[in-house]
């Protein structure tokens, strides 16, 4: 019964290793991960606990909820300490950046982008292109914490009214100003999602 009520177990969140400069960023990292233990829900993330990524994994973790880090081994020292690492739930060392973004596809049921730099929005667009290719229908969510996001946004509006984005009806991000509106946004979503595959399948 309980999956009817909350479709997904778990939320992907991609941000950035560092703090950024403006002091909002870190705290939406804390509001999120608190947000998600509290819906019950568990942590997927890139292993880091600096930066807003610790401030995500802090959040969860503070609140009695479940973080699963997947890092590499290459970066384990350089965006975390093996101290700090062991405080996490679940810890899976990777042995390069192509395995750790596949098993964090694997282990989550939707995706949250806070404000991060090449790597964090590298990682978005990858799970945008699997998207548009049909290949999921995990809810996606940028985080738009301060406008951060608002450039990307312009940029995919002139991308797809140049043409170039052929199944524009799959990428549809959804874009949230308020960080404490995000997980039941994403729960809604996955909710429709799921129904909607329920409904494909009784035609059939």
């Amino acid at each position: 019964m309980s999956d009817k009520k909350i479709p997904i177990r778990s939320i992907c969140v991609y941000c950035g290793s560092q703090p950024g400069r403006d002091p909002a960023y870190m705290e939406a990292g804390r509001a999120l991960g608190r947000s998600i233990a509290e819906h019950g829900l568990r942590l997927i993330y890139g292993g880091g606990t600096r930066g807003i990524m610790g401030a995500v994994s802090s959040g969860v973790l503070s609140n009695g909820g479940h973080v699963t880090g997947i890092i590499p081994e290459f970066l384990m020292d350089k965006e975390a300490s093996k101290h700090s690492l062991g405080a996490l739930s679940e810890l899976i060392v990777t042995r390069d950046m192509h395995e750790r973004k596949h098993k964090m596809f694997e282990h989550s049921d939707a995706f949250v982008t806070l404000p991060g730099g090449i790597g964090t929005l590298e990682e978005i667009v990858e799970i945008m292109t699997w998207g548009q290719l049909g290949r999921h229908r995990k809810p996606m969510v940028f985080a738009n914490i301060g406008g951060f996001w608002n450039p990307m946004m312009e940029l995919i509006k002139h991308m797809s009214g140049e043409g170039f984005i052929h199944t524009a009806h799959l990428v549809k991000p959804m874009v949230i100003d308020d960080v404490n509106d995000i997980v039941p946004a994403v729960i809604k979503a996955a909710k429709t999602a799921s129904e909607g595959d329920s409904a494909v399948l009784e035609k059939m």
